[in-house]
Order: C-alpha cells, then structure tokens, then sequence
C-alpha cells in the first residue's frame, strides 16, 4: 500500500536554482513514462530544446525526493506568455491548446513582449511515486511559483488522465461526465477543481502529431498500413491515417482550466 508523500517533505526547487538536475529531468526515466508518439509533437521544440528552456528555467519545477535529494522524482513545466492584450488572436485561450500557447510564448520572447499570464505544459511523476499525492503537490507548487513571480493566473490545458481507456467516447461527453459529489469524473481533472481551478473550455486541437506511416508504425509498434483510423496505446483519440498519402496524424482535445493564484 502506498502511503502519501506530504507536501511539506517535498522539495520543490526551479532549474534556475538546482541547474545541476537539468539532466535528469529529461533522463530516459522521464521519457520512459509517457507514450513514445506524444515526445514528437513539432512545436515541443519551441520549449524543450535546450536553447528555448535556458528562457524559462524560472517556470521549469523539479521535486526531489526528501531522503535522495539528487534524485528527481517529479517535474512540473510552465510558460509565461501575453494574453488578453487587447488583440483579437489572444482574446481567448487558443483552440490550439497545447501546441498554440507554446507559440504564443515563443513568438512574444522573440518581439520582446512582457508577459502578463502563465500556462502549465506538464506534471509527471515518475512511475514508482504514483498514487502518493504528489501531482497534487505539484500542482500547489506550480500555482505558487506562478505567484512567486508576479503573475496572478495560472492557465492549462489539461490531458484528462483517464481519456485513454474510452478513445472513442466524443470528448465533449467524456469531460462532461460528473461522480455523485458534482466533481469531474476524470481523476486529474478533479485534482484542479479541487484545488480551485475552473473549467473554462475545451481546445480541440491541442496537440497535433503528424508523421509518415513508417515513423508511427516505429513510435508505436503498430501497423499503420491499414485502417483509416487507428487506436493507439495512450492516445486520447483515434490516430487518422492515409495509407495513400504515407501520412497520419494524431490531433489531440484537451480542456482549459484556470487558477486564480
């Protein structure tokens, strides 16, 4: 039986001030702990190369475990960028999700553009530290890091942790889906509106992954020359492919949620 690691004995720290970590943040570890096909959505360089992380090492959260503290055992990734600016494009959270708020970040860092709001990218937690409260804590830690540095609202475009086993449930359906108590169904989903966070909308096409059939077929194992749409371990919807244009292509929902910080 697992036993939750309290919040107080984790120790959160930017890269900015433990930059000797950066590499285990991205250690095969990490990598291991997510669907091979989700590591290779084009805009994720904008963030994750090293040249475009050395912007926001302030946004980047390491947890080390209290009794190994060189070891890390959770990361939480944010991004500073400009919205509502009085511009029709950043009105709104960007249907694009994912892969637009990125963008967003990246074009505002290189016109100079002061931020004045941040998003979250991820939470992971290593596999053998699941289940004990720390996506939660890093969660808390991540909105107070937000607020550390001057920003009031903390945006994300949540990956329902559960969406993976009903691929084929209309997203809209699945995020609509409540327990007895009135809270979300989705787990991870209910972890935000537990801790204040408010559903605002749905981004249909946060992120989107295309590659030729022989690149899925190696990112998934699977054979990708048959089918116009393919279930792929992991993903929260269908894999579209084209066998006659050697392309597929994996688009997927995820849902804005705000914190107040």
């Amino acid at each position: 039986m697992k036993t939750n690691l309290p919040a107080q004995r984790l120790l959160v720290a930017t890269l900015a001030e433990r930059p000797e970590l950066r590499a285990q943040l991205f250690s095969a570890e990490f990598a291991a702990a997510v669907p091979e096909f989700l590591r290779h959505d084009p805009t994720a360089s904008l963030y994750y190369d090293d040249d475009a992380l050395d912007r926001y090492l302030d946004f980047a959260l390491v947890a080390v475990h209290p009794d190994e503290p060189d070891r890390v055992i959770a990361r939480a990734l944010s991004v500073p960028f400009v919205f509502r600016d009085g511009s029709a494009e950043r009105a709104e959270l960007p249907a694009g999700g994912w892969d637009a708020v990125i963008g967003w970040a990246d074009r505002d860092w290189r016109t100079g553009r002061r931020p004045n709001a941040v998003s979250a990218l991820e939470i992971m937690v290593l596999p053998p530290y699941r289940g004990r409260g720390l996506a939660q804590s890093m969660l808390a830690a991540m909105c107070a890091n937000t607020r550390a540095r001057g920003f009031a609202d903390l945006y994300g475009p949540l990956r329902p942790s559960d969406k993976h086993k009903e691929p084929r449930v209309p997203f809209a359906d699945y995020v609509a889906r409540t327990r007895g108590d009135g809270l979300p169904q989705d787990s991870w989903v209910r972890v935000h509106v537990r801790a204040g966070g408010e559903i605002v909308k749905i981004a249909p096409c946060s992120m989107v992954i295309p590659g030729t059939l022989a690149e899925w077929s190696g990112w998934t194992g699977m054979n990708f020359a048959r089918g116009a749409t393919i279930l792929v371990p992991g993903a929260l919807s269908p894999v579209h492919v084209s066998r006659e244009q050697d392309h597929a292509v994996y688009v997927e929902p995820n849902l804005w949620v705000h914190h107040r910080v």
